[in-house]
Parts: structure tokens; sequence; C-alpha cells
């Protein structure tokens, strides 16, 4: 059936069946579907950074790259700290109304407890903590 938009031209003005196989074919040549030309979906995947011919991935066969460019990425976003306190505020008000103020006292007990446990950090911040005071009188 045509498409009733006589108006739209190329891709949108085809038949919707005709941009179904068209559509299908693009899928199976970058994911390693057995199309004409690509049988057994061995085709040119490995010029899209494939790690081999009909590995059937396309460019996504190269997770180590992948990783790389997550990690530049990262550290790219992570330089704005307004963008970072943005998130960190939308995270904690997240957690805050799924697990109510309980959560936060619970998790403050047991992280006090377990700091409490290193008696050479507990004396270091006393001994700050009492140099502060002594400039304070």
């Amino acid at each position: 059936m045509p498409n009733e938009n006589d108006d739209k031209r190329g891709f949108a003005s085809m038949e919707d069946q005709k941009q179904k196989e068209i559509a299908s074919k693009g899928g199976k040549a970058s994911h390693g579907g057995n199309t004409q030309g690509n049988q057994g979906g061995q085709g040119n995947n490995s010029q899209r950074g494939g790690e081999g011919e009909g590995d059937g991935r396309g460019w996504h066969g190269d997770p180590q790259g992948h990783a790389e460019a997550g990690r530049k990425g990262g550290e790219a976003v992570s330089q704005d700290r307004e963008h970072m306190a943005e998130i960190g505020r939308k995270g904690g008000e997240t957690v805050a109304e799924e697990r109510g103020p309980e959560f936060y006292s619970e998790i403050g007990r047991k992280g006090g407890e377990e700091v409490s446990k290193d008696r050479e950090h507990m004396s270091e911040i006393g001994k700050k903590g009492g140099e502060s005071r002594g400039n304070d009188r």
C-alpha cells in the first residue's frame, strides 16, 4: 500500500513494505546477516573495525577501542564539576525518595563504625580536632 503522504520524498515516500526491506538489508549488512553479496555474513566488517571478516559485529567488533573511547568520554564529562554535582544531587534525591531517610542513617552508622576501627586514623583526626579547639580559646 502506498504511503498516503505524497509530499514526502526519498525513503519516506516509499511503500511501507519497501522501507522494511531496505531497513532489513542495512541491519543484516552491519550485523552479519546473510544478504546477497554478503554470503554467510562475510563482508566488509574488517574495514569498519571488526575483528575479522564475517564476525557479524560490523564496527562493534573492537571492545578495547570502545572501552578507551568510553573512558575518554567519561574523563571529558567529569571535568564539568557543576554537571557532576547535579547528577550526584539527582541520584541522592532519587535514593532518598526510594529508600527514605532511615537508609542514610543506617549507611552513615555503618560507615562510622568501619572508620572507627582504624585507630591510627582516629588518632590523627582527634589531634586535628584538638588543635582546632585550641585555636578557638
